[in-house]
């Protein structure tokens, strides 16, 4: 092979691999290696101060309507129709059921029959009594007969008025307990149907004697005062919170010698009829107003084998276990009744990336999120980039 012909392959190869060299350059640069140190993770923190509380305790209860009503049969006989759709609402004065009145009409009719001839005959008796054509026992007997008249014509109509069988409350009536062509009444007012009145309606709930009687020692000694709200709140069985506050208007004076409980009745208002009776729920409603005490959110409070205890910062930014005691509840907050001064920084959220020494970035609880919009130039920018 001749000297020129080697050249030209050489060549070639030498600018291959002057242009490999050369494009290498326009890469990005590589990453940090596998021991480049990570920023420290973000916590959200909350500078504890005292500061005044409402005490409050959470309490199960069961809900019950405002007032209920038996819907019951008042005269014999055998049902024709029933009038309203089970589960509906119903008026008062509304007819729910219809008892044959056959009879009752016929009865009717023929006692004011009956009081028209007795009105009558006292009528007739009176200007003959004045002329003793008549004596004063027949008049009298006359007008006995006209008042025992006029009674069985009441009462008739009063049955003929019962076959229509009403009901007593507005309220929800539930199912009908008898059906077309049952016979009722024999003997007894059968029960019919049952309605509720749903609005409002009550919560019942009970409350240890013992803490009752702690609350009114410490507000009688000046450690706490009364709450000024007596507004109380309602938890759904899903943890929710019912949107309107009730009020607690009956409490037990006299504690219930088997439970060593006191009973306690609240009243909320219930227009859409969210809540039914029977429900399982929870109350929270206020004991007492407490000054320069502390409270953390309960999703700030952890616990071991040695207690329970808060993380908070510490020197340098680090992640530091401090044991604390919880005491009361203020809403969904724990009263912080010993380890904490004021002033510690305790975090509340990112728990899970907070190990005690770990060196942690803090945030302020709830401060707004940093704007990472892009700046309104970028677009102007990168369309005067394309025209080029």
């Amino acid at each position: 092979m001749s000297i020129y012909s080697s050249s030209r392959l050489v060549t070639p190869f030498f600018l291959i691999t002057l242009l490999a060299a050369c494009g290498s350059g326009d890469k990005p640069a590589a990453g940090p290696g596998p021991g480049a140190a990570m920023p420290p993770p973000e916590v959200d923190v909350m500078t504890v101060k005292p500061g005044r509380a409402t005490l409050t305790q959470d309490l199960p209860g069961r809900l019950q309507a405002y007032r209920t009503a038996q819907v019951r049969a008042r005269v014999e006989g055998v049902i024709e129709k029933r009038l309203f759709q089970e589960g509906s609402d119903v008026k008062a004065g509304a007819s729910l059921f219809q008892i044959d009145a056959r009879i009752y009409r016929a009865a009717d009719a023929s006692a004011k029959a009956d009081q028209v001839i007795a009105r009558q005959n006292v009528e007739r008796y009176k200007p003959l009594l004045e002329i003793k054509a008549v004596s004063q026992q027949e008049f009298d007997l006359a007008v006995a007969k006209a008042k025992q008249a006029e009674s069985v014509s009441v009462a008739a109509a009063e049955n003929l008025a019962n076959a229509s069988v009403p009901a007593a409350i507005s309220g929800r009536i539930g199912r009908a307990l008898v059906t077309e062509g049952a016979f009722v009444g024999k003997g007894e007012a059968t029960l019919l149907a049952t309605i509720e009145q749903l609005d409002p309606i009550y919560v019942n709930f009970t409350q240890s004697g013992a803490d009752v009687l702690r609350l009114r020692q410490a507000v009688k000694t000046g450690k706490l005062k009364r709450a000024e709200s007596a507004k109380v709140e309602l938890m759904l069985d899903d943890g929710s919170v019912y949107p309107q506050t009730g009020k607690i208007f009956f409490t037990d004076m006299a504690v219930d010698s088997g439970t060593g409980s006191v009973s306690l009745r609240a009243e909320f208002p219930n227009p859409q009829h969210e809540l039914l009776p029977g429900m399982f729920v929870r109350i929270r409603f206020p004991e007492a107003d407490a000054e320069d005490v502390i409270q953390v959110p309960q999703r700030a409070v952890l616990a071991n084998t040695q207690g329970q205890f808060v993380m908070v910062i510490g020197a340098e930014n680090k992640a530091t276990p401090m044991p604390v005691k919880t005491g009361d509840m203020a809403g969904t907050d724990f009263i912080i009744a010993e380890g904490l001064k004021g002033g510690e920084r305790v975090i509340v959220n990112g728990l899970q990336k907070a190990r005690p020494g770990t060196v942690v970035k803090p945030v302020p609880l709830d401060a707004p999120a940093p704007n990472i919009s892009a700046p309104a130039s970028a677009p102007v920018a990168a369309a005067s980039s394309d025209k080029k």
